[in-house]
């Protein structure tokens, strides 16, 4: 296995690292930044601005995204720049935003929140979020204090979440209605001094998370056992995603100040590429929203 640095890129709050158009995508939240690079030598391809912070994203065709916004899911043109509102969350809140999401294969939309700095008695506002392709937005859960990672199992379909603040990822059944049943406990991770940030699958169906607080990736078998654990050059990887011509090689994003996290290490914030782990993925689904 090769762990790299991709090009000379720093993001404060690099995020929600996305393979489409044989290119690497990602965020920096803070920045209100969506980034495109070459995933040969990590030249910035393209860079479009948004309010910030942002959340998470995905494509809609080629030529338009949806966007995770604060509290707001938009749709940003990229040839444009116009950005057209679609829905918008119950709770408004200067603690709360919306966070980490990603399309389903029906073309719908699921995203959630986080509500930081709560007191510890506090239930957490907001929870996870379904925009369907006709624009109406459902609410599928609550009691998420940061949702972080959601992805569909592709062994045996389940949408997986992540509670960072929780240490805790669960397991949904999806109905054909797109609403969610059979919540189980998939793993925690508080035996890897960690909540669990950004997440993807494997082809085997392993699920692989970034440990956002130990500086380290965790990949766990369709039971929940922890079968690698890749120590990382930097102090918070972020969000992680399969890419590259054969779908084999792994992108992680990284934190330099998230405005609760931060480091300075020479790679922190940067986005690392690793090679040789003898694991692939797929390309996440688009959105197909009626635009």
């Amino acid at each position: 296995m090769n762990i790299q640095r991709l090009g000379d890129l720093k993001t404060a709050l690099g995020e929600c690292p996305v393979w489409h158009g044989q290119q690497l995508w990602l965020l920096d939240c803070r920045a209100g930044l969506v980034l495109a690079l070459d995933p040969d030598t990590g030249a910035v391809t393209a860079r479009h601005q948004a309010p910030a912070p942002l959340g998470a994203f995905a494509f809609n065709g080629h030529d338009r995204i949806v966007l995770a916004l604060k509290e707001e899911i938009a749709a940003l043109d990229l040839r444009s720049g116009q950005l057209r509102p679609l829905a918008r969350i119950e709770h408004s809140h200067p603690h709360l935003r919306l966070n980490d999401g990603i399309a389903l294969a029906d073309g719908s939309f699921v995203v959630g929140t986080m509500h930081v700095f709560r007191e510890a008695d506090e239930p957490p506002l907001g929870g996870l979020y379904r925009l369907d392709t006709r624009l109406q937005l459902h609410k599928l859960d609550d009691g998420l204090g940061i949702t972080n990672g959601p992805c569909v199992n592709p062994v045996n379909g389940r949408l997986h979440v992540a509670d960072s603040a929780a240490r805790v990822v669960y397991s949904y059944a999806i109905a054909a209605d797109g609403t969610l049943a059979d919540k189980q406990v998939f793993v925690r991770t508080d035996a890897q001094d960690s909540g669990p940030d950004g997440c993807c699958f494997d082809s085997e169906g392993g699920l692989w998370t970034a440990l956002v607080r130990v500086g380290a990736l965790a990949r766990f078998d369709l039971q929940g056992r922890l079968t690698h654990q890749v120590a990382l050059p930097v102090a918070h990887p972020s969000a992680l995603c399969f890419g590259g011509p054969a779908m084999d090689d792994l992108f992680v994003t990284t934190i330099s100040d998230s405005g609760r996290l931060s480091a300075s290490g020479p790679l922190d914030g940067a986005v690392l590429k690793l090679t040789g782990l003898g694991f692939s993925g797929a390309a996440r689904p688009e959105c197909r929203m009626l635009l």
